[in-house]
């Protein structure tokens, strides 16, 4: 943390002050001050020149897999960290599917100090929901947040158990923590491995219909209307889970959504074409392009709250398997910013100040974390933003420690330009 730090000319973008133009940000002992024109710069403080740059509230991404402990093959805190801080994002909340699972406060607190350890970004730790994510027994949702869970989640799996999430539901707003839910109908996704439909009969593959996800979300929203719980849908992939959350909200219930880049962009008929490449194969799958397409509605229309990267690393062995034996997930830390400004703002699908609230405003206000904001006594976290820059997605170039992304090769226009957490600037090696 400096002592203070002047980001001088750029264009501040902070839809929760409704600002976007021109102006200063002052960041004094880690906290947001000034922001706004003009701004005199403190003696010794240290100067960002951010002409012809974005200046927005840190990027958080509230949907991360770092692999630590148990599977640092695949990623570490530290590697972790580093990629998100090159994909525009000042923090992320990692999910409890390590090994050992985070169910237990040891776990959340050695997450913590690894990430201080490694200072390249905020770390929240997600608890699990059961213990084991067994999905039978409830994990100590009061000792982990005192140890700094920011939410709670099986993600990986759902919380199969009804009588179990409604408990969860109930014990969770004691402590106002969400819920945050992998919505899968277990028997009903069985043994497939992409989304049920023409493409994959086509391929001769065992499909997962959409209403795996559809009739566990429509469970968890009546067990969250009669609990009063907040309930979180992560990585939603259907048009009917979205109708279904979109009545929710206009019942009044506490609940929200968030959608990954690669559901936004893709859809099985990539799957197809790409001849069952591995790097495709995720969970939810890949859905139809009309399920594609109401997606892309949601975050227009504000239904979806935020974009997350779900990002989920492997070891180049494990997805080199065939597509039926590979593990799911792909990585995104590195991917998400560009795609978004590339394929979303500057196809004029949204504007810039939604992008923010989705991937900044909105997570910091689930997840209950600060920043989301430059309004003074925020945290002074910031990123910067190059809306001319070109990219090219080279995974060899990758910070993470792994390059399964379905987005390999894709030329982009909008990068990230750099991220300040605390007031501190970040050098990436």
């Amino acid at each position: 943390m400096t002592a203070a730090l002047v980001i001088r000319e750029g264009r501040v973008v902070d839809p929760s002050q409704e600002l976007d133009g021109p102006a200063d940000v002052l960041i004094e002992d880690g906290a947001v001050t000034v922001c706004g024109p003009g701004v005199e710069t403190p003696e010794g403080a240290e100067e960002v020149d951010a002409s012809g740059l974005v200046v927005a509230p840190g990027f958080i991404d509230m949907h991360v897999h770092l692999r630590e402990p148990g599977q640092e093959y695949k990623e570490t805190i530290e590697s972790g960290t580093r990629a998100a801080a090159a994909g525009g994002f000042v923090a992320v909340a990692c999910m409890p599917n390590t090994e050992p699972v985070n169910d237990d406060p040891s776990v959340s607190e050695f997450i913590l100090r690894q990430a201080e350890r490694a200072g390249w970004a905020r770390v929240y730790p997600i608890s699990a929901v059961s213990r084991g994510l067994e999905g039978r027994e409830l994990a100590e949702f009061g000792a982990q947040r005192r140890a700094g869970a920011v939410a709670v989640s099986d993600d990986g799996r759902p919380v199969w158990n009804a009588a179990l999430m409604r408990q969860a539901l109930r014990y969770a707003r004691h402590f106002d923590l969400p819920v945050i839910q992998h919505a899968e109908e277990l028997e009903l996704s069985g043994d497939g491995v992409m989304h049920e439909g023409a493409f994959s009969t086509r391929l001769g593959v065992e499909g997962i219909p959409g209403a795996a996800d559809d009739v566990m979300v429509g469970r968890d929203l009546i067990l969250a209307a009669d609990t009063g719980g907040r309930y979180h849908l992560a990585h939603m992939s259907t048009a009917r889970s979205l109708e279904l959350i979109r009545r929710a909200k206009a019942d009044g219930c506490r609940v929200t959504g968030e959608v990954s880049a690669h559901h936004l962009l893709l859809c099985d008929e990539d799957v197809f074409e790409s001849g069952l490449d591995p790097d495709f194969k995720m969970h939810p799958p890949l859905r139809s392009a009309s399920d594609r397409d109401a997606l892309v509605a949601g975050i227009v229309d504000g239904s979806i709250d935020a974009i997350a990267s779900d990002h989920a690393p492997h070891h180049p062995d494990e997805k080199e398997l065939d597509f039926v034996a590979a593990p799911n997930g792909v990585v995104g830390l590195e991917t998400t910013l560009s795609l978004c400004l590339d394929r979303l703002v500057g196809s004029g699908v949204i504007d810039l100040p939604r992008l923010v609230e989705l991937l900044s405003v909105a997570p910091a206000r689930i997840l209950g974390v600060p920043g989301g904001s430059l309004a003074p006594g925020s945290p002074g976290d910031v990123t910067l933003i190059d809306l001319d820059r070109e990219v090219a997605v080279e995974p060899a170039a990758f910070r993470s420690k792994s390059r399964n992304t379905p987005f390999a090769h894709w030329k982009l226009r909008g990068a990230p330009a750099g991220t300040i957490v605390g007031g501190r600037p970040i050098e990436l090696p």
